[in-house]
């Protein structure tokens, strides 16, 4: 993976105001970051090559009528790790539009972690027939932490808005 060069606190500004509202404007941007409408256009277009900035609504999936947020977590069989495999994991959820997040990480009972959303139990009890059904072979056990996102009880709703706070806090404080 290519190493990223070191970010200045200018870019650590605009992608925290394109995070809270990403329809802003070079001028807007210019205007809260507090630098020139030309800086933050070379910034910005620096930051997008570099792929740091990828521009993506983050719908409020309840309202959309989604009942289920499912973190899905598994282990690779110690005989699975191939090129087929993988290609065969990428044929799966590319399938799976409703996957927004599949990767390998660590935990006491799992190597791997799949989020995804559902419109309801049924279409989530379906998916994890096929996930079940397809990778009995390579991954076990598969185990679940499901959210129903029409619970009174979420107190903060998924969005990134938090993260651009947080990350605005920790700026470093190098020159421009």
């Amino acid at each position: 993976m290519k190493e990223l060069r070191e970010l200045r606190p200018v870019d650590y500004r605009i992608i925290c105001e394109l995070i809270r509202n990403s329809r802003l404007s070079d001028r807007q941007l210019a205007k809260v970051s507090g630098v020139s409408q030309p800086t933050v256009t070379r910034r910005r277009r620096l930051l997008e090559k570099e792929r740091l900035l990828e521009y993506t609504a983050v719908p409020n999936m309840r309202k959309l009528g989604f009942e289920i947020l499912a973190l899905t977590f598994g282990r690779w069989k110690d005989n699975v790790h191939s090129d087929k495999k993988a290609a065969e994991a990428k044929a799966f959820l590319s399938k799976h539009g409703n996957i927004v997040f599949f990767s390998s990480g660590r935990s006491s009972n799992a190597d791997r972690l799949c989020v995804s959303f559902h419109k309801t139990y049924s279409d989530y009890a379906e998916f994890m027939r096929e996930l079940r059904e397809e990778w009995v072979e390579s991954v076990t056990p598969l185990d679940s932490f499901i959210v129903s996102l029409r619970s009174d009880r979420i107190l903060r709703d998924l969005t990134f808005r938090y993260l651009a706070d947080c990350m605005k806090e920790r700026e470093p404080e190098t020159k421009q």
